[in-house]
């Protein structure tokens, strides 16, 4: 892999990150963007989090894919993988996920923070242990169900590395008809995360010129703008309760936003701003794992405040949050190396 695929994936990374926390940025029924009280405002909020980066978290499982067999498939070691995963996902999952959850149960014990997250002090014991170790469902802290998923891809990356390999056509085409067709499988918590992951794997497998596409990255991703732009209008009229057909377009969606986004990273790297975005390495991992708790504390104080406007809240939200994400990824980087290095899975 050679250099310049190195940077345009780690600059992916921490934009696709930036845009998660767009997506979690918190609302209320009374505030949510389909009511339109805030005009344009609230169509970006649905451009953004609901049709742009929407695609965020597959774009992330198809470049785990792709990075997981890069050499080949002749070189992958199941059990070396498993052990570098172990460190690099499951146990920072195991620890972000712990600590929210004791901070959750303390505050909740003391009669605060009630309604905006499950009841952990009188759950059921199987839901209690699927909060904390996300067995079969999404985890205390929301955004971490991706590393479960993406640990389980990696579980069965043996098989379906030889299922692309053998059969890709068909292989990623039974994927993509799991993720359209609404029926649970259970093993992961969102579907389009096995898709994407095979994708990727495919693509390294069979030695697909991932730079192929670069001498047309501007109009791809003006079209991948204006595909976003199109799905976010339907979404705004119909929503939030969607038809099936809408929900099938945007489980489809992915096809489009991966090759959309990729193509933006032909382009942004060829700056001096997106190569010192490619440089940040462990910080994407930091505000990916942290962000979801910043947010949800800041939606509980500014609902004490009792002032009603949204727009308000959804900007010092996303500049308050992100200074916060970046002055705690720096002290914790520089103050506590060693427990840094647990926190963001040995990244940087």
């Amino acid at each position: 892999m050679d250099a310049n695929v190195s940077a345009r994936i780690n600059l992916l990374r921490i934009t696709l990150i930036c845009g998660i926390v767009l997506v979690h940025v918190p609302y209320g029924p009374e505030t949510e963007p389909f009511n339109g009280d805030n005009g344009i405002v609230d169509w970006l909020r649905v451009f953004l989090a609901e049709s742009v980066f929407r695609v965020g978290v597959p774009c992330l499982s198809a470049i785990s894919g792709y990075l997981l067999l890069r050499n080949g498939l002749e070189t992958f070691d199941y059990r070396k993988v498993l052990g570098r995963k172990m460190q690099s996902i499951l146990l920072p999952l195991l620890i972000w996920n712990g600590a929210f959850f004791l901070f959750v149960f303390l505050v909740q014990s003391r009669g605060i923070g009630e309604g905006y997250l499950p009841d952990v002090t009188h759950v059921p014991f199987p839901d209690l242990l699927n909060l904390i170790f996300a067995l079969n469902g999404e985890p205390i802290n929301l955004p971490l169900y991706f590393l479960r998923d993406l640990f389980v891809c990696i579980l069965l990356s043996p098989v379906l590395a030889f299922l692309v390999k053998r059969y890709p056509l068909s292989t990623l085409t039974l994927l993509l008809a799991l993720t359209v067709v609404p029926v649970p499988i259970h093993i992961v918590v969102r579907k389009s995360i096995l898709l994407s992951f095979a994708l990727g794997m495919s693509f390294a497998i069979h030695k697909v010129d991932i730079k192929k596409m670069d001498p047309y990255a501007a109009p791809v991703f003006a079209a991948f703008l204006i595909a976003s732009a199109r799905l976010a209008a339907a979404l705004y009229q119909y929503g939030p309760e969607y038809p099936y057909w809408l929900n099938v377009t945007r489980n489809f969606f992915i096809l489009i936003g991966i090759p959309g986004f990729w193509a933006l990273s032909a382009l942004l790297i060829q700056s001096e701003f997106g190569q010192r975005l490619a440089s940040t390495k462990g910080l994407s991992f930091w505000i990916f794992c942290a962000h979801y708790p910043v947010l949800l504390l800041l939606w509980m104080l500014w609902n004490r405040v009792n002032l009603n406007e949204y727009v308000v809240f959804y900007a010092g939200a996303l500049a308050i949050g992100g200074l916060l994400l970046l002055m705690s990824n720096e002290i914790a980087r520089r103050s506590f190396p060693g427990t840094y290095a647990l926190l963001v899975g040995s990244r940087g």
